[in-house]
C-alpha cells in the first residue's frame, strides 16, 4: 500500500514539473489565439449575416472556413494542439494550483478551472475533427441535445436550468468587460497606448460575447417553454435571432464586430496571460 502512494505521489510530482515546463506554457498560450481566432471568423461570418450574406456563426461554421482557405490546415492543427494543452493546463491548475487558498475559494477556482478546461477542450476536438477532414453541426448537435432532455420532465428541468446558467455565464462575462475584471488576467499590461487598445477589445469583446451568450441561454428556456427543439439551434441560431428584432441587422452587427474584438483580445492575451 506504501508502495502505490508513493508510485502515486511521484506520478503527481512527475505531471506537476510537466505542467510548470517552458513548452507545455507556450502551446496553452497558443490555445488562447486558436480562440481568438475561431472567435475572429464566427464574427465575421456573423457581419456577413447582418449584411444580408449566410453562413453559419458558431464554431462550426467558423472551423469550415477556416479548413477552405489556403495554409487552414496547418492553423487548424495549431488550434487542436493549442486548446487541448490549455485544457490540460487548466486541469493541472485545478490539480496543483492555489494550494495556500482556504478550502471554498480553493474550491471555487477548482470549479472555474475545471469548466474552462471543458470548454477548451471542446474547442480543440472540433478542430481535431476538421484537421482529420470531417464536420460538425453545431446547431444540430444542440437541437439534439435539446431533443434528448424534453423527453422526460426532469430532462426539460435541467434544460431550464441549463438554459439559466448560460445566461448567468453571460451575466458575468458582460460584469467582467464593464469592469476591466479581464485585466487581472494578466500579467502585465502593454505600454501606451496599445494599453487602450487592449482595454477597448477587451470591454467590447466581453459584453457581446455575454450578450450572445445570454440570448444563447434564453433561447434553450424558450424551446423548453414552447417544447419546440428547433427553437434552440446554438449560437448560430441565437445570433440569427436577433436579426429577427426590431433594428435586428444593427444589433447583430454591432455584437458581430464585438465577437472579432473578443477575438483580437485573445491573441493580444496569449503572451499577456497569467499561466
Amino acid at each position: 500500500m506504501g508502495e502505490v502512494k508513493r508510485q502515486a505521489k511521484k506520478a503527481a510530482g512527475g505531471a506537476e514539473d510537466v505542467s510548470e515546463s517552458k513548452a507545455f506554457e507556450t502551446a496553452a498560450r497558443v490555445g488562447y489565439a486558436a480562440n481568438g481566432l475561431m472567435h475572429i471568423l464566427i464574427g465575421i461570418i456573423a457581419v456577413t449575416i447582418a449584411t444580408g450574406g449566410g453562413g453559419s456563426a458558431d464554431q462550426s461554421g467558423a472551423m469550415a472556413a477556416l479548413a477552405g482557405q489556403p495554409g487552414g490546415i496547418f492553423l487548424l492543427w495549431f488550434g487542436f494542439i493549442g486548446c487541448i494543452a490549455l485544457a490540460l493546463f487548466q486541469l493541472s491548475e485545478a490539480a496543483f494550483a492555489w494550494k495556500g487558498l482556504e478550502k471554498k475559494d480553493k474550491w471555487g477556482k477548482r470549479l472555474k478551472a475545471i469548466g474552462q478546461a471543458i470548454v477548451y477542450a471542446a474547442v480543440g476536438i472540433t478542430f481535431g475533427i476538421y484537421a482529420l477532414g470531417g464536420s460538425t453541426d453545431s446547431g444540430q448537435t444542440t437541437q439534439t441535445f435539446t431533443s434528448m432532455l424534453m423527453a422526460n420532465p426532469a430532462g426539460a428541468v435541467l434544460l431550464i436550468l441549463v438554459g439559466i446558467g448560460v445566461i448567468a455565464i453571460g451575466g458575468y462575462y458582460v460584469y467582467k468587460g464593464a469592469t476591466k475584471g479581464f485585466l487581472k488576467d494578466l500579467r502585465k499590461t502593454p505600454r501606451a497606448p496599445w494599453n487602450t487598445v487592449l482595454r477597448v477589445l477587451g470591454m467590447t469583446g466581453y459584453i457581446a460575447k455575454g450578450v450572445a451568450l445570454a440570448v444563447l441561454g434564453l433561447l434553450f428556456i424558450v424551446a423548453t417553454a414552447t417544447n419546440n427543439p428547433e427553437e434552440s439551434t446554438g449560437l448560430d441560431g441565437a445570433l440569427k435571432s436577433l436579426q429577427e428584432q426590431p433594428f435586428g441587422a444593427v444589433v447583430l452587427g454591432v455584437i458581430a464586430l464585438g465577437l472579432i474584438a473578443y477575438g483580437l483580445y485573445n491573441i493580444v492575451r496569449a503572451p499577456l496571460a497569467k499561466m
